[in-house]
């Protein structure tokens, strides 16, 4: 692997980050590094065969694609997997050195321009916005990044260990060589030599998971990345987002939360069966578990620093009054601390509070009650103690230390808690209303299953205003109707054991009426999560629909509008803090009406949503259901911020990270940081400047006609694909997606229960997954050229152009689009085609072509490029450059799935070489193509 390598493809995220041919060259010569030093460890570990075979092969590739394609069909199946192996490495490789390098040209545009937050506190600065106005925003701030366990990340937690690894040494080397001024050759040798043990020690480790990992593994996984942002990146992005504030004039108590984290790990029961009531309980402990230790670590760090005298200074007296009372309640504190920091009243505290920590973690793991002054419920408590400690440094000559760390430490221990991430619970409308049947059939009053929407409506809107219990603790439940049931009852026992900010909503996929929500809303009065007899009315969760359909988005408006005139709901959200959260999937939308129907329809809903929730005085949480590819919703996210529809943010949004996408934003510190920041940034500057129309009316009321034309024309389009009868097998056919179970990627079943053999019941995951693997890329632009062409055919020609040039969200849509036909390649996967797919079914595939052909001209039009990513040639190139090593991997895999699917056929035993075989191209694809679903 020592001949010509490239940088690769970055993430979307990076976009906005220039590269200088310098960078360019320093980035493809640490490349050509690491791929000389995999190659000296493919000779070492199986010889100079597979190194030569390799070189044979990349050759092949470039010179007569048709003879590359026989010589590995030829292959037997130990050199096809070490073939695959090697070329799946060196993507990985490929992939962490650009992030690398990606890092510090961040970090030169720091220091050269600032960061995101500063320049957004500039931009506002300029606009003239003015201090109290920014307070109240600020005051409002409240970004979620929230962490799925939806199973997109192909490679193992072991693989990205070591490549976290590379990472280090590489940017060890780098630092030393700008200490310096010169790259010490020991110093390079040094590094050689252990990046060497590295690639063995990776060459070594099976990228195959062996077994299906179980919900409190995915667990164990996020939280590795929270932790991680817990020591290094949020501290850095929340002291920095303070500072900026005060130079708009706002000073930001540190207790306030802008920055938090979500889980839906050990939360997310649609569709999968493996996630119970006792999981979620679990996986609530390992958080705490970590939680408790990440904040164990900053008082530690505290109590280091804080060696402040009181026969030096003085303290407040009550902090005095604390100390006393926590020596009182804690008699098992060691006599030496009690004697050493007698008069050091602020280590004396902060040793309680360590000390408390401690007694918080037995208890969790004992389940006993808690006990107030000698272990702590949730986090709140915490942060009281060390508020005391604050403002006793900040009356007594400690200002800067109260204004410094520890503000930070009240910061971070602020935005994680002692659970590290918030967890929400979300589960399918159906199963609330089959709980709901079995309860009402008990008390005899009506048969619940036999009633339309309308009827069952006015039932769960009288039900709601109700007083009375609809069942007790011994109703019968089938075992289906009391596994949902139950979870209630754990969302509360977990909120009495280890604080109400363990879950705060309650997400309803499917919603398609506010019976779907009020279902729930008296599962939960059922359990005491809600009381609407108490004054005021008590409700320990939230409720959350999610809007997934482009029917039930085009209908966000009116469901939110009729929830909310509703008196008992409406004093449910009052309840809590008059902020009704909202949830839009992308993912779901997507497959079943494309990507400009879906797009166009959660951006309506947006609007829908904000009017409705200005006329009810409630504030509006959007959350954000993105995948990590563009078929999914995902994109940039700071474009994805600033192209909402105004006046929808206020400064609190969720948006969910998942797979890939959270290895790519959070491995590294530095691209982490970027990352939080430029969300931050985007929420703050859109909350601020885009409170009005960008656009006048007029102009408004134009683009959204065309944009009309446009979706409908390619819903017509896409819809005219996905119904034909026999999609269902050229689907199954022409992609790999079969293999995505046997992966182990994620504990969720990929199909929907008792959803059956065709492609309704498939989720989105693997219908993304399926079509990039094959390099057809369907869900990223199908359609998109027969709308475009539909509202050239109307004379919308220039009305396009302008949209293009003026409207923030139709250019972030067109360049996401681009993006991914630049990815795409029919060349590719007309090989999967030809090999693959019966010719009767074929037809298709020329479908699919002639559409792609119509959307990049239709793309072309509008941007005035000759050619895809024409303004981007860095990234054109290394497009390029990846096929090259992509195409083995494809060769590979079709005709290991020819021979799979024979096979099958003749009903022989599967055999283990194959499928491992098979799954390495998966692993190497996924690599190469940066997305796996």
């Amino acid at each position: 692997m020592s001949a010509q390598v490239d940088q690769v493809i970055p993430r979307p995220e990076s976009g906005d980050t220039p590269h200088t041919d310098e960078a360019d060259a320093a980035l493809r010569a640490d490349i050509r590094r690491l791929g000389t030093l995999l190659g000296q460890s493919l000779v070492r570990q199986d010889g100079q065969d597979l190194l030569d075979l390799v070189e044979e092969v990349r050759a092949l590739v470039r010179s007569d694609p048709a003879a590359a394609a026989e010589r590995l069909a030829g292959l037997d199946l130990v050199t096809g997997t070490q073939l695959a192996r090697a070329f799946s490495t060196y993507f990985h490789l490929a992939n962490i050195t650009e992030q690398v390098h990606r890092a510090r040209e961040l970090r030169r545009i720091r220091a050269r321009e600032g960061g995101w937050l500063d320049r957004a506190a500039k931009l506002i600065a300029d606009r003239g916005v003015g201090a109290r106005e920014v307070g109240t925003v600020a005051g409002h701030l409240a970004v979620r990044p929230v962490f799925t366990a939806h199973p997109t990340e192909a490679a193992r937690r072991s693989i990205l260990t070591k490549l976290r690894k590379v990472a280090d040494e590489l940017d060890a080397e780098a630092t030393a060589a700008a200490i310096d001024g010169w790259r010490d050759p020991g110093t390079v040798n040094r590094t050689d030599r252990r990046l060497a043990e590295l690639l063995d020690m990776l060459w070594q480790t099976d990228e195959l998971r062996l077994e299906r990992p179980e919900p409190t593994d995915e667990a164990r996984n996020a939280i590795y990345y929270l932790a991680d942002l817990a020591n290094d990146a949020a501290p850095q992005v929340l002291d920095e987002l303070a500072e900026k504030l005060r130079d708009l004039g706002v000073k930001l108590p540190p207790a306030s939360r802008p920055l938090t984290f979500g889980s839906w790990i050990g939360g997310d029961r649609d569709g999968n069966p493996f996630v119970t009531p006792a999981v979620t309980r679990d996986v609530l402990l390992i958080q705490h578990e970590y939680g408790i230790r990440a904040a164990e670590r900053v008082v530690d760090n505290l109590i280091d620093s804080l060696s402040v005298s009181k026969r030096l200074r003085g303290t407040s007296l009550d902090l005095a009054a604390s100390v006393a009372a926590d020596l009182d309640a804690l008699p098992e504190l060691p006599a030496r601390y009690r004697r050493v920091n007698a008069e050091e009243p602020y280590r004396l505290k902060l040793r309680c509070i360590r000390l408390k920590l401690t007694n918080t973690r037995n208890r969790l793991i004992a389940g006993t009650a808690h006990v107030r002054g000698r272990d702590y419920l949730g986090t709140d408590e915490l942060i009281t103690d060390l508020e005391l400690i604050r403002a006793s440094l900040a009356r007594n000559g400690g200002q800067l230390a109260a204004a410094g760390r520890l503000a930070s430490a009240i910061r971070v221990l602020s935005a994680f808690g002692l659970q590290l991430a918030t967890l929400d619970v979300r589960e399918h409308a159906d199963k609330h209303h089959a709980v709901l049947a079995e309860m009402y059939s008990r008390v005899g009053e009506v048969e619940y299953a036999m009633l339309d929407r309308t009827e069952r409506t006015a039932l769960l809107v009288s039900e709601v205003a109700s007083h009375r219990p609809l069942s007790g603790v011994d109703t019968p439940l089938s075992d289906a109707a009391r596994k949902t049931f139950d979870v209630f009852g754990a969302i509360r026992q977990a909120q009495d054991r280890f604080g109400p900010s363990v879950v705060e909503s309650y997400i309803i996929s499917m919603t398609r009426g506010i019976d779907d929500l009020l279902a729930a809303v008296i599962l939960a009065r059922e359990v005491g999560l809600v009381d609407l007899t108490a004054e005021p009315v008590k409700a320990r969760i939230g409720f959350v629909p999610l809007l997934e359909t482009p029917v039930e988005l085009d209908a966000a408006g009116p469901l939110l509008d009729a929830l909310l005139s509703l008196p008992t709901y409406r004093s449910l959200v009052r309840a809590r803090g008059d902020v009704q959260e909202v949830m839009l999937g992308y993912s779901d939308s997507n497959k079943e009406a494309g990507i400009t129907t879906s797009q166009w329809s959660i951006h309506r809903a947006q609007r829908a949503l904000r009017d409705v929730a200005a006329r009810h005085g409630v504030r509006l949480r959007l959350f954000h259901g993105r995948g990590g590819t563009v078929g999914r919703g995902g994109g940039p996210t700071h474009e994805a911020i600033l192209a909402q529809p105004y006046g929808t943010l206020d400064g609190a949004i969720k948006v969910t990270e998942q797979g890939e996408v959270i290895s790519d934003k959070y491995t590294l510190p530095a691209l982490a940081r970027e990352n939080l920041e430029l969300t931050l940034a985007a929420v703050l500057q859109s909350a601020l400047l885009h409170t009005e129309p960008r656009q006048p009316a007029e102009a408004l009321a134009k683009w959204d006609s065309t944009m009309t034309t446009v979706s409908d024309a390619a819903f017509q389009a896409y819809r005219s694909l996905v119904e034909q009868p026999d999609l269902p097998a050229y689907f199954w056919a022409s992609t790999p997606t079969e293999l995505l179970g046997a992966l182990n990627i994620g504990s969720r079943p990929s199909k929907r229960p008792d959803s059956g053999a065709g492609l309704e019941g498939l989720r989105a995951i693997p219908w993304v997954f399926g079509w990039t693997q094959s390099r057809q890329i369907v869900p990223g632009w199908y359609g998109v050229g027969s709308g475009l062409a539909a509202a050239r055919a109307a004379g919308l020609s220039d009305v396009l152009a302008e949209m293009h040039e003026q409207w923030h969200f139709f250019r972030t849509f067109l360049s996401n689009v681009e993006m991914t036909l630049a990815k795409t390649d029919l060349d590719i996967a007309s090989r999967y085609v030809d090999s693959l797919v019966p010719e009767s079914l074929r037809p298709i595939f020329e479908q699919i072509r002639a559409e792609y052909d119509r959307t990049v001209a239709e793309v072309l039009a509008i941007t005035g490029e000759s050619e895809l990513l024409e303004k981007q040639p860095v990234l054109a190139r290394t497009l390029g450059v990846r096929d090259t090593y992509l195409q083995p991997l494809h060769h590979l895999q079709v005709s290991l799935l020819a021979r799979h699917r024979a096979a099958g056929a003749q009903r022989q035993p599967a055999d283990p070489a194959l499928l491992r075989a098979l799954l390495t191209t998966v692993n190497g694809i996924a690599a190469g193509m940066r997305n796996t679903g």
